[in-house]
This record gives C-alpha cells, sequence and structure tokens, in this order.
C-alpha cells in the first residue's frame, strides 16, 4: 500500500486514518444526541415536578382558564373544529403510567394527579354542565410505552367518555 508520500499528497489521510477521523464524528454525534436526551429527560423531570403541585383555585385563576378555555374553543370552532386539545402532560401524572386512559377504563379520572387532577375537575365542575365532553387519550409513545396524555376538549355530539 502506498504511504502518503506515495500518494503525492501529504495532507491526504491514510485508510486507518479517515476511518479513526469518522469514528471520532459518529462518537461527537453520539455524545450530542445523549446530552440532547439528558437535557430532555431533565426538563420532562422538572414538568412532572411541577405540574404534580396543584395551583391554589381562586374565582381569579378559575376565571382566568375559563377565559382561555373559550377563546381556544372559539377559534376552534370558527375553523370548523368540534375539539381542541387544551391539556398535555406525561403519564408520570397518573398513578398507573396511563394504563387506565389507554384502556378506556371508566375511572381513568381516579388516576390522576397534580394539576391533571385539577383540570379535570374544573372540567367536571364548570363545564360538563355545559355539554362539553372531555377525553384522555395517549398521544405518544416513546420506545412503545405511554409517553404523554392528551386532555381533548369537545362539543360535538359523540360519546362523553
Amino acid at each position: 500500500m502506498a504511504s502518503n508520500e506515495q500518494l503525492g499528497d501529504e495532507a491526504f489521510m491514510k485508510a486507518d486514518e479517515l476511518r479513526a477521523y469518522m469514528t471520532s464524528l459518529q462518537m461527537a454525534k453520539v455524545e450530542k444526541a445523549m446530552s440532547a436526551m439528558d437535557s430532555a429527560g431533565e426538563a420532562r423531570r422538572k414538568l412532572v415536578q411541577t405540574l404534580s403541585e396543584p395551583v391554589a383555585l381562586t374565582p381569579d385563576f378559575i376565571q382566568g382558564v375559563k377565559t382561555r378555555l373559550a377563546s381556544t374553543v372559539r377559534k376552534a370552532a370558527q375553523g370548523g373544529e368540534t375539539e381542541v386539545m387544551v391539556m398535555r402532560f406525561p403519564v408520570d401524572l397518573c398513578t398507573d403510567k396511563g394504563l387506565a386512559i389507554n384502556n378506556n377504563d371508566a375511572d381513568w379520572p381516579d388516576s390522576l394527579t397534580g394539576r391533571p387532577r385539577q383540570a379535570y375537575e374544573l372540567w367536571r365542575d364548570y363545564l360538563r354542565a355545559g355539554g362539553y365532553k372531555l377525553k384522555a387519550l395517549i398521544i405518544e409513545w416513546p420506545a412503545g410505552l405511554p409517553g404523554d396524555v392528551g386532555f381533548f376538549l369537545s362539543w360535538s355530539d359523540s360519546k362523553q367518555r
């Protein structure tokens, strides 16, 4: 096999040097991906911590939620929609990691904790009587496991959940 001098270009890498360079590039990509996964994992842990802590349901807070929901629902209706996702949260906020929701268990609300539980109760106490329906679905399946739950507020004639 020819040396660098025989190839006529000292800047031309030998095959083993090129393979080592490719390996270092692949390692850098893996390190970057691992760092991103660590950052995403930390962000998810912080989100779970935040959402696990209930908020004070003061009259002003409840009115603010109702105002934001009314605006969201109105915009969706103007676009011809009959349903809108109003909340997304990790299955870690369900005592059964989303099993009851995934199985369409009638008692799925009992598995909710923290702010998702409060969101359900706000729907139950303030919106259900107005004909709004709430359904919960697993909307993300990382590695084939339940990841995130979505709450969908509906004003269609479909079956209430």
